[in-house]
């Protein structure tokens, strides 16, 4: 059954053998979704008030401020959805994504993402990629009855590493027991990442698993510094800079 704060794409088959877990943000497009939104603000800022109000670990209630800030300007649901989708995929996303889709008997497919339901929604709507696509789990966003945007937490956690809103190990943790109980056991969990929350799933990995973290973003970053400290990750470790490797790996994962 999917979470309280998922939406479901697809149904699952029990002959599947690998997880793509994606972020989103710099993963599967090359921009932050919600400073992207910003572009509809006048004159395409933020007010001081607003921008030094961010308290570490608390970006949802943060970007909550954000969408009052949009409403109170008159941004309507219309202007904000032909901005999103706007934004670029990251370099060659749109032919990795098309390969998975073509392939959902191999893989099952997620994004665990510190963006929200209604941003996501829509982005992958552009290039028809619900499909590829079996769970989303990110903060969930609605429109009110005054036309404002409004975002929750996704879950409460305990994790003292990750943001108050989101722990990304807790959800790739709970995915993977929950599919084990109906009888789907991954032969490899690819994770593909750029940021400095998602160190936290990625220790989730073992050993014949795959961390895939973006060249010269963060998640690269923290997974070398752990090596040097003498405390390196259990699973391996392919740096891509584009989506065109990842699809390469997948090939030779298919044909393994």
């Amino acid at each position: 059954m999917c979470g309280r704060w998922c939406f479901r794409i697809d149904s699952y088959q029990s002959t599947m053998k690998f997880l793509l877990a994606f972020d989103f943000d710099y993963t599967v497009i090359d921009e932050n979704s919600d400073t992207w939104i910003v572009k509809c603000a006048p004159e395409e800022k933020l007010p001081i008030g607003i921008k030094s109000s961010y308290k570490k670990g608390h970006w949802t209630e943060y970007m909550g401020r954000v969408f009052i800030y949009l409403g109170d300007n008159g941004v309507k649901e219309a202007e904000m959805k032909r901005m999103m989708t706007t934004i670029p995929f990251t370099t060659g996303m749109t032919d990795l994504l098309g390969f998975i889709g073509m392939n959902k008997e191999l893989f099952d497919c997620i994004i665990i993402s510190d963006s929200n339901t209604v941003f996501i929604d829509w982005i992958l709507g552009v290039g028809n990629f619900h499909r590829v696509f079996d769970e989303v789990f990110t903060n969930p966003a609605t429109f009110s009855d005054t036309g404002y945007l409004t975002v929750q937490n996704f879950h409460d956690h305990s994790c003292v590493e990750c943001p108050k809103n989101l722990c990304k190990r807790k959800v790739l943790e709970e995915f993977v027991d929950k599919q084990l109980q109906q009888g789907v056991n991954y032969t490899q969990i690819v994770y593909i990442g750029d940021g400095g929350n998602d160190l936290c799933p990625v220790k989730f990995l073992k050993k014949n698993d795959i961390a895939m973290p973006r060249q010269g973003y963060t998640l690269e970053k923290l997974i070398s510094q752990m090596s040097q400290d003498l405390s390196p990750i259990e699973c391996s470790v392919l740096v891509w800079s584009s989506g065109i490797e990842i699809l390469s790996y997948l090939k030779i994962l298919i044909k393994e």
